[in-house]
């Protein structure tokens, strides 16, 4: 059997409703979302449990949210003996993926995910931007689409066909209508409040690096594989790698494709709140098993679909 992956979500993840099943079943959750409230000083659970949907799809609360709630079904596979071979994550999942190897603790990452959801919140405000989802092109295609378009950029690489671009307003319009020329599938406007993993961030970049050098990193357990570098990561350039990552593309089909041949990975486990990353997964390589886990339900399948005592 080879190995097993953790994988993290980004934001976009996020519901109204996500933890709800998991605490109430799980006290190990539970005792999660209770030291969130201690730390930031309000009911991360009520906003994730019970929203408006609007203000817990905001940026500053929806990354902090998704936090908590992928360190929470964490701990409840903790409780239940099944550990991964390597960790790895999708933008802000890169937060949860170290917090979950050790390489942060829960109080430390939750307090740096809270800045840097205000960081990019305030970055947004001053520059603003837009996303866009183009499906059905090459990626060749659309790098050459944002080049001529202007202040757009290629920044997630999300699956053989689906590349998400990010950049000014006009930019964008002037892409997305390029790649309906070019026989695109579908174009589709992501809800986004910013032009995420742009230069167009680059205030936030530099609003968390004095942050990002404060904190004293430990080598992860499991491996930690970045989606910013495509490569495992240690102590010696996380803080570099965790500010650049704000205004870098994520490299989510290469990240894939090098853990199952180059690491042997063959199971993929989703930690947290919806289905996205599981998805993208099996859209990159069918052969390999891509699960996911938020609630007691999905526990409970996903261990069996691993092969991991439960």
């Amino acid at each position: 059997m080879g190995k097993l992956v953790f994988v993290f979500p980004g934001q976009g993840s996020q519901s109204v409703g996500m933890g709800r099943a998991l605490v109430s079943e799980y006290e190990v959750a539970a005792g999660v979302y209770r030291q969130a409230a201690e730390v930031l000083g309000w009911d991360v659970a009520g906003l994730s449990f019970e929203g408006p949907e609007a203000k817990l799809s905001s940026t500053e609360n929806a990354q902090v949210a998704l936090f908590v709630n992928s360190l929470a079904v964490k701990a409840v596979l903790d409780q239940k003996g099944v550990a991964a071979d390597a960790v790895t994550g999708h933008s802000l999942g890169e937060y949860s993926a170290l917090a979950a190897a050790g390489a942060i603790d829960f109080e430390e990452g939750l307090r740096l995910v809270a800045a840097r959801g205000k960081a990019l919140r305030a970055a947004a405000d001053e520059r603003p931007g837009a996303m866009a989802a183009i499906l059905g092109l090459d990626d060749n295609r659309v790098e050459a689409i944002c080049f001529e378009s202007g202040e757009v950029w290629p920044v997630n690489y999300n699956s053989p066909g689906q590349l998400v671009i990010s950049g000014r307003q006009e930019a964008i319009e002037l892409a997305e209508m390029g790649a309906r020329s070019a026989g695109a599938k579908k174009v589709v406007r992501l809800p986004v409040s910013g032009a995420f993993h742009s230069p167009l961030m680059e205030g936030a970049a530099e609003e968390m690096k004095p942050k990002l050098a404060a904190v004293a990193f430990t080598d992860p357990e499991p491996p930690f594989f970045s989606s910013i570098s495509c490569q495992y990561e240690g102590v010696p350039g996380m803080p570099d790698l965790l500010e650049r990552q704000i205004v870098s593309p994520v490299r989510w089909v290469e990240t894939v494709t090098r853990l199952i041949k180059d690491g042997g990975a063959d199971r993929f486990l989703e930690v947290g709140n919806g289905t996205v990353l599981s998805g993208l997964i099996r859209r990159i390589d069918r052969s390999v098993t891509a699960v996911s886990v938020s609630d007691p339900a999905s526990l409970d399948k996903a261990i069996a679909a691993i092969g991991r005592p439960g």
